[in-house]
C-alpha cells in the first residue's frame, strides 16, 4: 500500500474529525445559549463564545450598554463570552430588583479580575454565609467605632488638617490633587482598620497608594474588561494583568505584616481598630467549624475596606474639584455658605451639614453627576426568580447600572447637565431624590457610606474654607468626561491652583 496515501487519509479524517468537533461545540453553545434566552429577556443576538462582543465597546461600555438600552429597554440579556447576563436600566427597574426584591437580587456576580484578586475571600467578593457573617460583622464594628480616645468625625477632621497644610506646601503653584487627596482618605480608613495614620512621607504607605492607584485603572482599561470577559485567554498571555496581580502580592504582603504586628500585642480588653475586633472574634469561634472569621478572610476583608475606602472617596474629591474649576460660580457660592455657617475660626464639623443645603446639593451633585462606579458591581440572583414575567434562573449574573439611575430622566431632568439646584427645592432646603443610588441599594450596597459621607463633607468644606481654586487654563476648556468608563469613571488627568483665604 501506497504509504503516502495512507498519510493522506489519515490526515483527512483528522481534519474532518477536528472540523466536526469544532462544529459540534459551537452548536452546543448556540442551543445551550438559546435554552438560556429562552427563560431571560431578549437582548442582542452573540456570537458563540465571543458574546456580544461586538456591541460591547471596552472603551466605553457604559455608553455601550444604554445604546443596547435604547433597543431592548430597561431590562435584556445580553452575553459576556458564553455568559448570559442580565441588565437592569433606570430606576423604577433596579429599585424593583434590589430593594423590592433584595434577597433574590443579593448574590456577587461573576467577576473574575476581582475573584483573581481575593480567591472568594473578604466581604466584597463572597457569597452565600461567607458574606453574610463578615458583612454582619463589619458593619457592626463600622458603625461602633467610635468605641476609641476619638470619635471618626474627628479623625476625619484631623485628618483634614493634615491635608490644608500639605496643600499650603505648594504655595499657589500648579499641581496634581490626585495623591494629596489619596494620602489624606486613606488615612481615615487606616486609623480605623490599622488603628494608626501614616506620614505622607512614608515610602512604604506612598508605595501602597501607588499600587492601589495602578490596579484602580487598570480595571477601567481595555485590558481589564478582556480579563474580565476571557479570563481563561487572558490570564496566561503576557500583559498589563500580569503587574495588577503582581501589586496585590506586595499589598497582601503588607497587610499580613500588619495582622502579625497586631497578634502580638493584641489585648482583647481593649481593641483598638477593626483588625483587633476581628482577631478576638477569631479567638471566640475557633470551636465554630461553620465560622468564617479566618486568616484568609481578615486580611481580604481589611484590604477590602482599605480600598475601597481610599479610591472612591479620593477619585470623587478630585474629580469634584475639578467640576468646581469649571463652574467658579458654585464655588463662590459654597465659600459664601462655608463664610455664613462655619467662618474662619473654627473647623467644619458634622452639625454644619444640616445647616448648608446649598454645599450639601452641591456634594450630591458631583456625586451623581461622576457616577463613579457607573455598572455598579455585578449581583447574581440567589433562586429562581420572576422578575418583570421573566424567569431568571437561580446563579444569572446581573448588572443593575447605576449610571442609568443617577441620569434617570425621570427623576433628574436634563441628567448631562451639572446643575446643583435639582436638591433644592423653592425655599433653599435640602430636597432628597430616591433615584441617588452612588452607593448602590439593597443588600449589597456599599459598606462605607456613612464614612464616605461624612469625608466628603468635612474635606469638602475644609478645602474650600481655606482655598480658592484657581484653573491653570480657561475654565470652559475644561473636558468633564471620563478618562476611562467602565469599572469606574475616572476624571482626565488635570492640575490646579490653590490660593490660600486663611493666613
Amino acid at each position: 500500500m501506497d504509504t503516502s496515501f495512507l498519510v493522506m487519509e489519515l490526515g483527512g479524517g483528522i481534519f474532518l474529525s477536528l472540523v466536526l468537533t469544532v462544529t459540534c461545540l459551537v452548536f452546543i453553545t448556540v442551543w445551550k445559549s438559546t435554552c438560556q434566552r429562552s427563560k431571560l429577556p431578549p437582548g442582542p443576538i452573540s456570537l458563540p463564545f465571543l458574546g456580544n462582543v461586538l456591541q460591547l465597546d471596552s472603551k466605553n461600555l457604559v455608553k455601550s450598554i444604554m445604546k443596547l438600552s435604547e433597543k431592548y429597554g430597561t431590562v435584556f440579556t445580553i452575553h459576556i463570552g458564553s455568559r448570559p447576563v442580565l441588565v437592569l436600566c433606570g430606576y423604577e427597574t433596579v429599585k424593583e430588583a434590589l430593594v423590592d426584591q433584595a434577597d433574590d437580587f443579593s448574590g456577587r456576580g461573576h467577576f473574575p479580575a476581582f475573584y483573581l484578586i481575593t480567591k472568594g475571600y473578604g466581604v466584597v467578593i463572597s457569597n452565600g454565609e461567607r458574606w453574610k457573617q463578615l458583612r454582619r460583622f463589619s458593619l457592626i464594628t463600622l458603625r461602633n467605632f467610635g468605641m476609641g480616645k476619638r470619635s471618626i468625625e474627628e479623625r476625619i477632621q484631623e485628618e483634614a488638617q493634615f491635608l490644608v497644610e500639605e496643600l499650603r506646601k505648594t504655595k499657589e503653584r500648579a499641581f496634581d490633587p490626585t495623591f494629596f487627596f489619596s494620602k489624606a482618605v486613606s488615612n481615615v480608613i487606616c486609623s480605623v482598620v490599622f488603628g494608626s495614620r501614616f506620614d505622607y512621607e512614608d515610602k512604604k504607605f506612598l508605595s501602597l497608594l501607588q499600587l492601589l492607584n495602578d490596579n484602580f485603572r487598570f480595571l477601567s482599561t481595555t485590558w481589564g474588561q478582556l480579563l474580565n470577559r476571557f479570563p481563561g485567554i487572558i490570564l496566561p498571555l503576557p500583559g498589563p494583568h500580569r503587574k495588577m496581580l503582581k501589586n496585590i502580592k506586595v499589598v497582601k504582603r503588607l497587610v499580613k505584616e500588619y495582622v502579625k504586628e497586631h497578634q502580638m500585642i493584641l489585648d482583647p480588653s481593649n481593641p483598638r481598630d477593626f483588625i483587633d475586633c476581628f482577631l478576638i472574634k477569631m479567638q471566640q469561634e475557633t470551636q465554630n467549624r461553620a465560622s468564617e472569621f479566618s486568616m484568609k478572610n481578615l486580611v481580604m476583608t481589611t484590604l477590602n475596606l482599605f480600598a475601597a475606602g481610599t479610591e472612591t472617596v479620593s477619585t470623587t474629591l478630585r474629580y469634584g474639584l475639578m467640576i468646581l474649576l469649571k463652574y467658579p460660580e458654585v464655588e463662590e457660592t459654597v465659600h459664601q455658605e462655608i463664610e455664613h455657617v462655619i467662618g474662619e475660626s473654627r473647623l467644619p464639623c458634622m452639625e454644619d451639614r444640616n445647616k448648608m443645603p446649598y454645599t450639601e446639593a452641591v456634594i450630591h451633585e458631583i456625586q451623581r453627576f461622576i457616577d463613579i462606579i457607573p455598572l455598579n458591581l455585578p449581583h447574581s440572583v440567589t433562586r429562581d426568580t420572576t422578575f418583570r414575567g421573566y424567569t431568571i434562573p437561580k446563579g444569572t449574573d446581573v448588572i443593575p447600572v447605576l449610571s442609568s439611575v443617577l441620569h434617570d430622566q425621570n427623576k433628574f431632568g436634563n441628567p448631562k447637565c451639572f446643575d446643583p439646584q435639582r436638591f433644592l427645592d423653592g425655599n433653599g432646603y435640602f430636597r432628597k431624590n430616591d433615584a441617588f443610588m452612588p452607593f448602590s441599594a439593597g443588600k449589597r450596597m456599599c459598606l462605607g457610606e456613612g464614612l464616605a459621607r461624612m469625608e466628603l463633607f468635612l474635606f469638602f468644606t475644609t478645602i474650600l474654607q481655606n482655598f480658592t481654586l484657581k484653573a491653570t487654563g480657561n475654565p470652559d476648556d475644561i473636558d468633564l468626561t471620563p478618562e476611562f468608563s467602565s469599572f469606574s469613571n475616572l476624571p482626565r488627568w488635570y492640575q490646579l491652583h490653590l490660593v490660600p483665604r486663611l493666613r
